[in-house]
């Protein structure tokens, strides 16, 4: 089965072509700018040159469903839903803090949590077995504070993600591991987008929405008046 899969959740514009759980090829980008708006078509004509196969190639889509960026996701669920509706094609969603454990699986950590920044000192996170690789706590909005994960600091804790740079700065746990540069990434989808391909466990291509945690929040006109 041939797969295109697009991770547009966080600052990493991800889109990746596979066969089976073979990756053919990859196309990414991290941009401070959230660059999805230019770069995700791109990418993906580039991703289907890459494999050498073009859209009529494709079996299936798969989208990293969030939570993130409400933007990213509007974009990539955006596109997602056009190439299904244009191809016939099914759609398959996967949660993205799932695309950036695998990497980290029986690496000697009892658990790997993903942390997004959600600005300020927020964070969206889960708990992954590090073993297994398997969510074994729900995802969930946090506000980081020194006594954040306070019931691990005995545990050997991978945090990952764009958000555990704020998390290593105030909280204490001698037994935890920080890598800050692992953002959300279409190959990180493949092996669960397989998975659930193959159980033909698809998503409703007509109602479906991005996983965005919570609500938009943007900035009131009068609000953005008062600061200029």
């Amino acid at each position: 089965m041939k797969i295109l899969h697009i991770e547009t959740s966080s600052k990493n514009c991800s889109v990746a072509i596979s066969d089976g759980e073979e990756i053919l090829c990859l196309c990414e980008e991290v941009s401070d700018n959230y660059k999805q708006s230019e770069s995700l078509h791109s990418f993906v004509e580039w991703a289907l040159e890459g494999a050498d196969i073009s859209l009529k190639d494709l079996d299936a889509i798969s989208l990293g469903k969030g939570p993130g960026s409400y933007t990213g996701l509007r974009i990539g669920a955006a596109s997602a839903k056009g190439f299904c509706y244009g191809l016939k094609l099914p759609l398959i969603a996967i949660n993205s803090l799932d695309s950036m454990v695998e990497q980290f699986v029986n690496q000697g950590f009892e658990l790997i949590i993903p942390l997004i920044d959600a600005r300020r000192m927020e964070v969206y996170t889960a708990f992954f077995d590090g073993t297994s690789g398997e969510m074994i706590k729900e995802t969930e909005a946090k506000i980081l504070d020194e006594n954040s994960f306070s019931e691990l600091v005995d545990k050997k804790v991978l945090f990952i993600g764009d958000g555990a740079k704020k998390a290593q700065e105030i909280m204490n746990l001698p037994h935890a591991e920080f890598k800050s540069d692992i953002y959300p990434s279409a190959k990180g989808l493949i092996k669960k987008s397989v998975e659930k391909f193959n159980k033909k466990e698809f998503e409703d291509t007509a109602y479906f929405e991005p996983f965005y945690l919570k609500d938009f929040q943007g900035i009131k006109k009068a609000d953005r008046i008062k600061k200029s």
